[in-house]
């Protein structure tokens, strides 16, 4: 296969972890017989102090003639004046917007090595595979704002549209899976979480049957989120939730530096990137966690590439890394000797080569 992948390192640790996905997904072109060209390009406060503006037309025409996106994060203290006109995070959201990616996917998995990176006892994280879909596109963030000095306002919008076609992402992914879905919503006081549960019931009823579906309150998400993980399966939220919420369940992982994301539309194309902020206290060390940023690469074979095999490949190659002991700082134990992004990603790339795996 022949592909064409946009890589928009962004701010802070964003190149450095982005530099080890695109040296796995060399490897895995290497090994299996594909080909892939990587496209660089600028995109939130990089971009501004290059172009002034978060998401330029080049970097918006890298992406457009792109089979996928890898992007690893943006903004920083430099770019955080409340008042400025251009933002970092206003490059992201633009391009989620302009490419039509309404649909973030954001698996939480726990890895029997890993148990002891929670702060959770590993008997209550033990067996956690959850698949959460985050609208991505409407609600509160791309709403209607104003301010002034006495006052501001940040309106919360979804039509009926947006949810049906978010939840028909989650309605097939639970097919896959273990066929359950949790709507987290606020119907007990939004008008928008209302439209929400309606929606949701509606097409999951018409359209998929067979996937047993409850309502739960996103407060109470939260908590059950901490007290029972294994009893969720597929969770559907809207935007601002599935934004706190998987931050949360971060840490029945072990850490933000552990998780991966994909940003879906109506076609294949899709961004990828992990959960992790720029973390600008410790950009350029060369310290950062690469793992979530090349489990991202594997969720880019699965679902723009369509190569499957080669998704499983990267992501037991993570995991059989782990298994090694190769730790991050972020997630060593104390005490314990912690290696940096290029030695983890050494460490992936030595288990792709030794694996026995053959198409």
């Amino acid at each position: 296969m022949k592909a064409r992948i946009a890589v928009l390192g962004g701010d802070g640790i964003g190149p450095e972890v982005t530099a080890e996905a695109v040296r796995v997904l060399a490897a895995i072109a290497t090994r299996y017989g594909h080909e892939f060209e990587f496209v660089a390009a600028l995109v939130g406060g990089a971009a501004i102090d290059a172009s002034g503006s978060p998401l330029p037309p080049r970097t918006i025409d890298a992406c457009r003639t792109s089979d996928a996106i890898l992007l690893g994060a943006v903004g920083g203290p430099q770019w955080s004046d409340p008042s400025a006109r251009v933002r970092p995070e206003q490059g992201l959201l633009d391009l989620r917007r302009t490419l039509g990616l309404f649909a973030n996917l954001r698996p939480v998995r726990t890895i029997p090595e890993m148990l002891e990176a929670s702060p959770l006892k590993p008997e209550v994280i033990r067996g956690v595979d959850i698949m959460v879909v985050r609208e991505l596109t409407g609600g509160i963030y791309f709403g209607r704002k104003s301010r002034t000095a006495h006052e501001a306002e940040d309106v919360c919008s979804y039509t009926a549209t947006e949810i049906e076609r978010v939840t028909r992402v989650a309605g097939r992914l639970a097919l896959a899976r273990r066929k359950r879905i949790v709507s987290v919503d606020k119907a007990n006081v939004l008008e928008t979480s209302r439209l929400w549960r309606a929606v949701v019931e509606r097409v999951l009823g018409e359209e998929f049957p067979s996937v047993e579906l409850e309502h739960m309150l996103v407060d109470a998400a939260a908590m059950h989120l901490i007290k029972r993980p294994t009893s969720f399966d597929v969770l559907l939220t809207e935007n601002m939730f599935g934004d706190i919420l998987t931050d949360e369940a971060s840490m029945l992982a072990g850490s933000l530096g552990l998780l991966p994301s994909a940003s879906l539309g109506e076609g294949s194309v899709g961004l990828y990137e992990p959960i992790h902020g720029s973390a600008p206290d410790i950009a350029g060390q060369g310290i950062a966690n690469p793992f979530g940023t090349i489990l991202s690469a594997a969720m880019l074979l699965r679902h723009s590439l369509g190569l499957e095999a080669e998704a499983i490949a990267v992501e037991d190659a993570v995991t059989a890394a782990l298994a090694s002991g190769v730790r991050t700082a972020d997630i060593a134990q104390p005490g314990s000797a912690a290696v940096g992004s290029r030695a983890a990603g050494d460490a992936v790339l030595a288990a792709i080569s030794s694996s026995s795996f053959k198409l």
